[in-house]
This record gives C-alpha cells, sequence and structure tokens, in this order.
C-alpha cells in the first residue's frame, strides 16, 4: 500500500531539541534562527531529510516555518493548519502563530529588542529575506547567512534521496524536450540573457520530459539546472539516478554533472543570468554576485510554459480523470452498503486505494489521502494514523479528499458524504459549499483576470451566511507532476493571469472545528469560452475535468436557483453517461440513483 498510518511527528521531543538548537546558537552568539519546511529547491514537497520543520516542532503541515527566538518560538502556519498546529506541537514550548495576518518582521521585533537572527540561504528566496529585511530595517534586529543549525544537532538525519529518474514519453507532454529548450533559449535570448538558474523540481522534470522518485506522491526529481541560451541544459543531480535508457533520453544537449559542482559552475558563467527571486534559494545569487556575474531578476522561464498544459497533455488529464472517476464510483457504492460504524478513518482509505490500485494504472497516491469522519473533517489537512483513527459515527459527515498519478495524468477530488441522517445546518453548510463549487463551474469571464478575480464567486454563499474557509478556492495542478503546482492559483492573494491549459482545483469548503468539515473539489482547466451573439470581448471558461457524483442527500433543493439546479443535474447526468459503461454492474445500478435529477 503506498499510504502508511505511521505518526512522523514527535511533539514530545520538542521541548528538548529546541533547548539543543538555542545552546547551538548561543554557542555562535545569534539571538534566533529560522526554520523554514523547505530545502535546497524550493519545491513545496521535501525529502525525509529536508523535514527539518517537523523534526523540530512536531508540525506536520506542507506549509509554515519556526522562529526560534531566546524566550519564544513562535510556529507560523496559515488558515488550513490552525486546528492541526495546535494537536501537534508542545504548546507550552512552541507558540501558533495565524500567518500571513501576523507577519516575521513585527513579531520577531515584538518578541527581541536587539540581536543577529540566523538563516540558510539555501532554504529562503530573495524575495523572502529582502521584505523581512525590509521589515527589520533601523531597528536592533538584524539577519545574517548562517550554516543549518538543525543540522548540526539532528543526529539520525536521513541521507538525501536516490530515486531513480525516468523518460515522459514526448506523446504525453505535447512537445519535445528539445523543441522546449530551444524555445525558451530563444526568449533568453531576446531579454539580453545568457544563462537561466532552474532549481524548482517540477521546473527540471517539464523541460527535460522526466519524472522522478525523490519525493513521496509527486513524480518529481531533485536537482538544479542551467539553461543556456544555445539551447544546452547542465543538468546538476547524483548520477546514480540515471540508467543507460534516461540518459540516452536526455540528449547529447544535456551534459549531467554532480550536485556538487553546482556552485562551481556558477562562479563560471556569463552573464546577465537570470534567477527568480521568487523561487530560487538567495544562495544562488549571493553565489553569483560573489563571482562578479550579473544577476539578471526574473520569472523561471518554465513555470508559465508548464502551466499552460498542451492539448496532449489535457486529453491525458481527461483520460486520468474518467478512469479515476470509475475508481471513485465503486468506492462509492461500497461506502453506501457499509454499515458505518463498522468502518475506521484508516479502513476508508485502504478501501480507496485498492479501488485505483484495480485500474492497473495507478503510479502513485498523489497525496496522503484526507479521510476525516466527524469533527476530524475539520481539520483541513487532516492525515489519518494509527493513533488517530476514529471509528465513523452513525451520522457523521465524512470527507475525503484524495488523488492519484497516473502516467497520463494527477487527479484530486474532494467529496463529502451523509453516514446516516445529516443535521439541518450540515445540509445547508454543504449545499452553499455546493453553490460555489458550481459559481466557478458555470462562470465566464474576458480575458485578463487573475485567480483573485474569481475566488470571491466561491465564498459568496457562504459569506451572505455569515460563513468563509480559511483557504484558497484552488491550486494549480500538474500532468503527472506535482498536485500543487504554481503559479496559476484561485486566490485572493493570486495575481496570475488566467490563460488557456492552466489547470486548478475548484475546491471550497466549510469547517466547524469540534463538529465536522465539508469540502467539494472537482479541477477544471482554463479554455476559450464560445462566444454568445451579443459578445463583444474575448472571454475564457472552465471546463471540468473530474466526473464524481455529489451526495444528493446533503442538497438542500430548494436553495439552488433554477441555474444551480440545472448545472447540477446537467453533471449528474453526464457523470452517468462517461462513466456507466466503465464500472462494475452494481456500481452501474448505484450510479443510476446517485445521479438522479433533485
Amino acid at each position: 500500500m503506498f499510504q502508511s498510518f505511521e505518526s512522523h511527528a514527535s511533539p514530545e521531543q520538542g521541548p528538548s531539541r529546541l533547548a539543543d538548537l538555542r545552546a547551538a546558537l548561543a554557542v555562535e552568539g545569534l539571538a534566533g534562527f529560522i526554520v523554514p519546511r523547505a530545502d535546497v529547491h524550493q519545491g513545496e514537497y521535501v525529502a525525509a531529510r529536508d523535514e527539518r520543520l517537523q523534526w523540530l516542532t512536531g508540525f506536520t503541515g506542507s506549509a509554515g516555518f519556526c522562529v526560534v527566538l531566546p524566550a519564544v518560538a513562535g510556529v507560523f502556519i496559515d488558515g488550513r493548519y490552525r486546528t492541526q498546529v495546535k494537536a501537534q506541537v508542545d504548546l507550552a514550548a512552541y507558540s501558533p502563530v495565524p500567518w500571513p495576518e501576523v507577519k516575521p518582521g513585527p513579531w520577531m521585533l515584538e518578541n527581541l529588542a536587539a540581536g543577529v537572527v540566523g538563516f540558510d540561504p539555501w532554504l529562503h528566496t530573495a524575495d523572502e529575506i529582502s521584505k523581512l529585511e525590509a521589515a527589520l530595517e533601523g531597528s536592533g534586529v538584524s539577519l545574517r547567512p548562517e550554516k543549518n543549525f538543525v543540522d548540526l544537532i539532528w543526529p539520525d538525519q536521513p541521507a538525501p534521496p536516490l530515486g531513480l529518474a525516468f523518460a515522459h514519453p514526448d506523446a504525453l507532454a505535447g512537445e519535445s524536450s528539445t523543441d522546449k529548450r530551444a524555445r525558451l533559449a530563444e526568449g533568453l535570448r531576446a531579454a539580453g540573457q545568457r544563462a537561466a538558474v532552474i532549481t524548482l523540481p517540477d521546473s527540471v522534470c517539464w523541460l527535460l520530459n522526466v519524472r522522478g522518485a525523490d519525493v513521496p506522491r509527486n513524480p518529481i526529481l531533485h536537482g538544479h539546472a542551467i539553461l543556456h541560451d544555445d539551447a544546452r541544459v547542465t543538468l546538476f543531480a547524483e548520477a546514480a539516478k540515471f540508467d543507460a535508457a534516461t540518459r540516452a533520453h536526455l540528449g547529447p544537449q544535456v551534459t549531467l554533472r554532480p550536485p556538487s559542482a553546482f556552485v562551481p559552475a556558477l562562479h563560471t558563467l556569463q552573464g546577465p543570468v537570470r534567477v527568480d527571486r521568487m523561487t530560487a534559494p538567495l544562495a544562488v545569487s549571493q553565489e553569483l554576485a560573489e563571482a562578479g556575474v550579473e544577476v539578471a531578476w526574473g520569472d523561471d522561464p518554465c513555470r508559465l510554459p508548464k502551466a499552460r498544459k498542451t492539448a496532449a497533455e489535457v486529453q491525458g488529464m481527461r483520460e486520468a480523470h474518467l478512469r479515476d472517476g470509475a475508481a471513485m464510483v465503486e468506492f462509492l457504492c461500497w461506502l453506501d452498503a457499509q454499515d458505518p460504524e463498522s468502518l475506521t478513518e484508516i479502513s476508508v482509505v485502504r478501501a480507496l486505494e485498492g479501488y485505483r490500485r484495480a485500474t492497473n494504472a495507478l503510479h502513485d497516491i498523489s497525496f496522503d489521502t484526507i479521510c476525516g469522519a466527524g469533527p476530524h473533517g475539520a481539520i483541513m489537512h487532516y492525515r489519518v494514523t494509527e493513533e488517530t483513527s476514529r471509528r465513523v459515527g452513525r451520522d457523521d459527515l465524512l470527507l475525503v479528499d484524495s488523488g492519484a498519478q497516473y502516467l497520463d495524468g494527477t487527479t484530486d477530488i474532494t467529496r463529502t458524504v451523509a453516514m446516516g441522517t445529516p443535521g439541518d445546518e450540515a445540509r445547508d453548510c454543504y449545499t452553499r459549499v455546493l453553490q460555489g463549487l458550481i459559481a466557478i463551474s458555470r462562470v465566464r469571464w474576458p480575458v485578463g483576470l487573475a485567480g483573485r478575480d474569481l475566488d470571491p464567486l466561491a465564498r459568496y454563499p457562504l459569506w451572505v451566511s455569515g460563513r468563509d474557509f480559511d483557504h484558497g478556492t484552488g491550486h494549480g495542478v500538474g500532468a503527472f507532476l506535482s498536485v500543487h503546482e504554481g503559479p496559476q492559483r484561485l486566490s485572493r492573494i493570486s495575481e496570475v493571469t488566467l490563460e488557456p491549459g492552466m489547470i486548478l482545483s475548484n475546491e471550497p469548503g466549510y469547517y466547524r472545528e469540534g463538529a465536522f468539515g465539508i469540502r467539494l473539489e472537482n479541477l477544471i482547466v482554463v479554455q476559450e469560452a464560445t462566444p454568445g451573439a451579443d459578445a463583444q470581448r474575448k472571454q475564457l471558461c472552465f471546463e471540468t475535468l473530474t466526473w464524481v457524483p455529489f451526495d444528493r442527500r446533503l442538497v438542500v433543493a430548494a436553495m439552488l436557483s433554477p441555474e444551480e439546479r440545472a448545472w447540477l443535474d446537467g453533471y449528474q447526468a453526464e457523470v452517468r453517461a462517461k462513466l456507466g459503461q466503465r464500472v462494475s454492474a452494481p456500481a452501474r445500478a448505484w450510479l443510476e440513483a446517485a445521479c438522479a435529477p433533485l
């Protein structure tokens, strides 16, 4: 089984580890140290070796950081983790800090009169550090790049990963690596730049049409790359990750060198060299500057092209979602036939993975399944363990957020189902969340808008009832790559213009701590809208990729407008039509009932 249910957190060891870290800092005359959840590649997903934040504090979330000062250690977490962090850290040693509402600069000034705070420049971007330095300017508190003190006190730190890389077929990518490199190199030449440093693992994989196995769940390769203006690439990664077939796939214009050669290679470049201040480690620009190489700040040249999926990638995602949708229907049919009180969260997760494995196409799950019964559903990124697994209650809401990695696409779907007789409040909240999802699914908008412009549509049904949710409405998704992919998002803070081919999640939610959680999620892809008879502007819209029924038992039909009801009935009918011949006879009978009109 891909998913395990062991607990990776050790909150009981947090205080002693914190004491060791403070002692190491005191020897160097430092007043503090910043511990992010990051690695030298600055990707969202990190290997076990780089789980420094988790090792130090016990917090297992996918985003956050800790600022350790002499008298306080703040664990900065966003809205997804406000409930989770309280259960995972020793609150006598660590103080949860709501971020980004509370910024680290003002917080540090409030808790430290004067002193030097260290940071590892390989684990922070230039953008992060410049903002923090601006907030501390004129105070008695300063920052200083340092060695990594967590590594110094972590005696059994795991070794770096050595997952085997493999070729991703051009037929699935829709464009060869040679063509990608030539196109991006032309952009460098047009900008007067001699090279670009690429540090994000999914950017490296996309550019070279390779995949890897260096982190769980996401088929990415750990390595750095330099793209030269003549379309050559120097890839810095362990040779042991590449067999003869993959080396041949890379071709003669890609030179493989060890990671230890990366910094010396930076020193030999001729500038200007493009570096992304938002994604590259600060150390990259520092090393270039030290060698007298001109730095040209600019976007990672792969990020936007990677986000604009090719026709082949979109078609692959469609097929992956139909395969995955059939597995989900088999699972939901099974779930409906169970006595809820015979189920645990772990048994539900095991069953779902079993149905995905039965497709004979599953490469991996795309993240550890979030399966929260009753109050656990309110923990937005809950990960069930042997210690936390809850027996499902007869009238619980069950939130299941899961996904799969297939060679032709990545899926991510959330459904919340009633395990008995839902209460009126739960049905009201579910319907409002569904209305938000429908609003995003139906919207048409003029070319040029960003995710922040659409995000309020998903929240309005909740806002009018005095409710909201503390996460973005949607994240970008890769094509057999990272299940979270930038730069596109549906979020209050996203200023990236939405373009055809971009794939995003559509996942509004509502969470009542200690009671229940509701989230509904489909994946969607931006496409050009068919112009109406009176259209005066070019418009875009979303095509839905995910096809799995919503739970009719939780829908208050009277709350839906005629347009919303028509969309839901149409969606359910299309689910039945698309999946009816892909599922077993019992699941087909279940599907007919589940997709009946309201």
